[in-house]
């Protein structure tokens, strides 16, 4: 977790993440980059030169199926307060919408629960559990599956709902997340789409250009947050 910490003040550091007064929402999915990343900022908290508060939110996807128990005591484990979230979002993109590619509406439909949800808490971020690997492969499927340069950014400001996400572990290897997760409460992901997304791909063309090039990963990683190594076509 020492690892997990020092990475998470240096993605806070170097693009203003965490500042004096913030109220931040963090996205609980069940899963174990969510999880983590409420445990290390709790943790962080205690030390950190920043005064923040923290909050919890689940938005459950499932209509009532998934079960929050353990994830709750693990909240109040930590003295973070949970609230979960109902929705239908499962039955609308499979059942209702029968979406062919479901992650893009399932996500933009949980983000509005989620951004809505912190707004009304009062809180001014939302903080995501998205980590190094989920960087790169992110920039991927933008490449591979779409034409486009992109990828998400540390910090984004929402003007619709007047709220910066924020994604403390950037720097974060999957790995070094694996090896502190083995212990939370982690909710099966019973998503109908899991293990058949783009995200799936994007993870097994990395693995392959690792096995092709080592140290791959970490070059893509590198020539994408050192904007200063650009050398793209502009508009002129």
């Amino acid at each position: 977790m020492q690892k997990i910490l020092s990475l998470l003040r240096k993605a806070s550091t170097t693009y203003s993440l965490i500042e004096n007064g913030d109220k931040i929402a963090v996205g609980i999915s069940g899963g174990k980059d969510s999880l983590t990343l409420l445990h290390s900022l709790s943790l962080y908290q205690k030390f950190a030169p920043e005064k923040f508060t923290l909050n919890a939110i689940a938005v459950d996807l499932s209509g009532g199926k998934n079960n929050y128990k353990y994830i709750e005591d693990f909240c109040k484990s930590i003295d973070v307060e949970l609230s979960i979230v109902p929705s239908n979002i499962f039955e609308v993109v499979f059942d209702i919408r029968k979406e062919k590619n479901p992650c893009s509406l399932c996500a933009n439909m949980r983000r509005g629960l989620l951004n809505s949800t912190a707004k009304a808490l009062g809180c001014n971020k939302v903080a995501l559990g998205h980590h190094k690997d989920d960087f790169i492969e992110t920039f991927l499927i933008s490449l591979f599956f779409e034409g486009r340069l992109s990828t998400f950014k540390p910090k984004s400001y929402l003007s619709r709902v007047d709220i910066n996400v924020i994604r403390p572990l950037i720097y974060c290897d999957e790995n070094d997340i694996i090896r502190v997760s083995s212990d939370y409460p982690v909710l099966e992901n019973i998503c109908p789409a899991d293990k058949h997304t783009q995200r799936q791909k994007a993870k097994e063309i990395i693995k392959n250009l690792d096995k092709l090039y080592p140290n791959s990963r970490e070059k893509i990683f590198n020539a994408i947050i050192h904007t200063e190594r650009y050398n793209l076509l502009d508009k002129e």
